[in-house]
This record gives structure tokens, sequence and C-alpha cells, in this order.
């Protein structure tokens, strides 16, 4: 028996230092992928701009809420731009952070639309779809909450679009952290994980994203794919939105800029109930690749080798993996500059990150804005409680 526990531990370790040698050169290629991404020019931009509508769907008086708002405000754009505001309950605090940005910028183009009005179980596309009926330009770009941009942004956005078979177009974006070191833990795991994985996907041809940091399109193209109730008790909708635009025929862009996610997670228990509920968001979207990732995980696995098989060979293939995932977050920094604060930690955010990877197999619920839901097989969601 002891022998049979033992060639299992071998086997086991074996696939560990094979896993964490294969996530070490991932890590290699994740640098030339993100140096590819930023390499084309960002596109020529139009002769004439487009008016421009942005839906800001809100809920809760987030950290930094009206200057992550305030960015939209501030944009350098030689054309119209309206920004419709959305909360579903006139208490919500949100609603007075409009409030304000609409007496600090009072030659803007603000209106706050308050509905309560359910559309189906996604909160977010209700909450657009009550927003959408006072939108009064035919370039709509719709953008999370936490997110912050540069002046050009707009800017760059509308270039994107305009190009020849461009459907819609969408942003990648970096961690911001807010105070704290969860915040900053968290904004590493965009930064040092989300963010490669996806340039890494980009590169080789698997990853067909479309993220809620922005969804620039037209309206004549919403209306074309069902509207937003087509998507209206979907998980991830930003996602379901990009696969509807690819199965019309049309290209999704990803222009060569990054735009700031901010990260205001309180506690590893915050960090947790997020990060799971978006690994499980990706594993809902595309389980066999999302399965693959585990591969990435080099770090964790190397010490995994190292528990299961002794020190050597682990120590060697752990300093090897150790020595890639700091060049890659470096590069990273370098490239896209990144102000997470967390570089040193950045094993024990990767030991964070394989947790989360393997919590995201143990269940189907997530938890969203307060409340909970469960995900059906074909990525709607069920809604089962308040949460705690």
């Amino acid at each position: 028996m002891s022998d049979l526990f033992g060639n299992s531990a071998g086997y086991a370790a074996a696939i560990c230092y094979l896993a964490a040698i294969v996530g070490s050169v991932y890590a290699l290629f994740a640098i030339w992928a993100a140096h590819a991404f930023l390499r084309p020019r960002r596109p020529t931009p139009p002769a004439s701009y487009p008016p421009i509508t942005i839906l800001k769907p809100l809920h809760g008086a987030e950290p930094d809420l009206c200057a992550n708002l305030a960015t939209f405000c501030r944009q350098d754009y030689p054309a119209a731009v309206q920004v419709v505001f959305g909360v579903a309950d006139p208490a919500d605090p949100a609603a007075a952070a409009v409030r304000s940005l609409v007496a600090e910028f009072p030659d803007r183009d603000l209106e706050l639309v308050i509905s309560p009005r359910r559309h189906g179980a996604n909160a977010k596309v209700s909450n657009l779809i009550n927003m959408q009926s006072e939108a009064r330009h035919e370039l709509l770009i719709i953008s999370d909450s936490d997110i912050a941009v540069s002046p050009d942004y707009l800017a760059t956005v509308a270039a994107s679009l305009g190009q020849p078979g461009i459907g819609l177009v969408t942003c990648l974006y970096r961690g911001a952290p807010s105070t704290g070191i969860w915040s900053r833990l968290t904004a590493a795991g965009i930064d040092y994980h989300f963010l490669p994985n996806v340039l890494v996907g980009l590169k080789v041809g698997l990853a067909t994203p479309c993220f809620g940091s922005t969804i620039a399109l037209t309206k004549a193209t919403l209306a074309q794919l069902g509207g937003l109730q087509s998507v209206a008790d979907q998980l991830a909708d930003d996602y379901a939105l990009g696969m509807a635009v690819r199965r019309a025929g049309l290209k999704v862009a990803i222009p060569p800029f990054i735009v700031g996610h901010m990260c205001a997670e309180r506690s590893l228990h915050e960090l947790l109930l997020h990060e799971i509920r978006w690994a499980r968001t990706i594993r809902a979207m595309d389980s066999s690749g999302f399965a693959g990732l585990a591969v990435t995980h080099a770090v964790p696995l190397a010490l995994l080798g190292v528990i299961l098989g002794g020190l050597t060979p682990a120590a060697f293939i752990l300093a090897v993996a150790l020595a890639c995932r700091f060049a890659l977050q470096a590069e990273l920094r370098r490239l896209f500059q990144l102000r997470n604060g967390i570089f040193w930690l950045g094993p024990i955010r990767d030991i964070l990150s394989f947790v989360v990877f393997v919590a995201s197999f143990l269940g189907r619920r997530v938890e969203w804005r307060g409340q909970r839901y469960g995900v059906k097989a074909d990525h709607t969601l069920v809604y089962y409680s308040e949460a705690d």
C-alpha cells in the first residue's frame, strides 16, 4: 500500500513539474504577446466624428465613483457627447454622485434615469434597457461604473468603430487599486493573470472577448442583434453581445490601449467572492479553454511538486517558474504602466489565483451585487436569494 501511495505521489509530482515548466514557457510567450498587442498603431482618425451617447449603469456608492465617472466628462472629443446614468432606486447613493457631477460639469450633457423596472434576471442589463430610451445619438458606448479612462478614450474608440467590417469595439483593462492590501492584490490579479491570459488568447486566436469596460456599437447594430433584451438573462452580457456581433459576420475590435478598472476589495472574503464569480463566469462561457488555464499557474504547481516530490528537482523548477513570472510582471508593468504596488508579492498573488481557479470548479452559484444566482447550462441566471 505504501508503494502505491508513493508511486501516486511521484506521478502527481511529475505532472506538476511538467505543468510548471509549460507555465513558465507560457509566461515568456505572454511577454511576446503583450509586445505584439501594442505594436499596431491606433486607428487613423476619421474625417469627422459621430455624436456619442455613453450609458453608465450604476449601483451603490463605489469608492472613487465620482472620480471615475468624471473621466468620461473630461473627454477631448470634437463632437456632441451625451452621458446617461441609470439607477434602479432613487435612494441609491450613486444618484447623489451623479447630481454632484451635473453641478461640477454644467456645460456637459448629463442625464440621470431612475427606474426600478426589471426586464430579466440581469439587473445591470435591466438598468441599461431603462436608460436606452434617453439615448439621443446613434453611436452607443456602454461602460461599467468602475472604469476610468484617458481624455483621448472616445476619439480612439470612435476611430476604431469606423474601420471597415467593425461591428463592436471593446477595451482591455488594468487594475486600479483603491487603498489597502486586498485591493492591490485584486489589481495584481487583473494585471498579472487576466491581462496576459487575454493577450495570449488573442495572439493564438483562441480568445473571443468582449468586456464590460467598453462596449461600443451603433443602435442599428444593436437592433440587428435583438437589442439589449436579448441578453437580459445572461450572466456574461458583455461576452454574449460580442459573440452575437461575430455571428452577424462583423468583427470585434480591441484597440492597442487599456483603461483602468477600479479595485476596492477591503478583505480576503470580498476578494474571493468577486474573483470566484469572475472565474465561474469565464468557465461558464468556455469550459475547455478555462480548464486549459491550469498550466498558467506555474508557481503554485511547482510548489505542489515540492510538497509531493521533494526539493529535487522541484527546487530548480520552482526557481525557473519564479524567474519567468517576475519577468512577465516586470514587462507588463513597463509596457502598460501598471501601478498596483504589489510586484514583490507576486508569488502570493499567484497562489491566490490558483485557489480561485480550483474553487471555481466547486459550484455554479455566484454572488453579484448583494444577490445570489445560479447559472444554467445556457449561461442564463437563476435568482436564489439576497446575500448575507
